[in-house]
């Protein structure tokens, strides 16, 4: 289900850089946001997960926004957010576990802008 899984070295992740991935996820926008305008940006993982959170979050707010747009598709706009929660629980225990990876899309997108390396 990941694309490209890479786990991260010990020095690379420790306990508060996957704590803080993990809350990246789980935390919407607002943990990413305190990673990149603190210090915390300049620990790569946490960076990389921060913004690949916060790009994901960004893209899924436009997504059911515009679902919500389209009465018959809106009904299920609830049962995909859902899916779109478990997913990030998913994303969020993995990074946990100390791995690099990669989400369709977003990641790539990101990579465009310059965002992560």
């Amino acid at each position: 289900m990941l694309i490209n899984p890479r786990k991260a070295s010990a020095e690379e992740a420790g306990d508060q850089d996957r704590l803080m991935a993990l809350l990246a996820y789980l935390i919407g926008i607002i943990v990413p946001l305190i990673i990149l305008l603190t210090d915390m940006k300049n620990r790569p993982f946490q960076r990389y997960h921060a913004v690949q959170a916060l790009v994901a979050q960004a893209a899924l707010t436009v997504v059911f926004f515009v679902l919500g747009l389209i009465p018959i598709i809106g009904c299920i706009a609830p049962l995909l957010g859902l899916a779109a929660f478990a997913l990030f629980i998913y994303y969020a225990i993995q990074a946990y576990q100390g791995y690099y990876f990669e989400i369709p899309v977003v990641t790539a997108f990101a990579r465009q802008q310059g965002w992560i390396a």
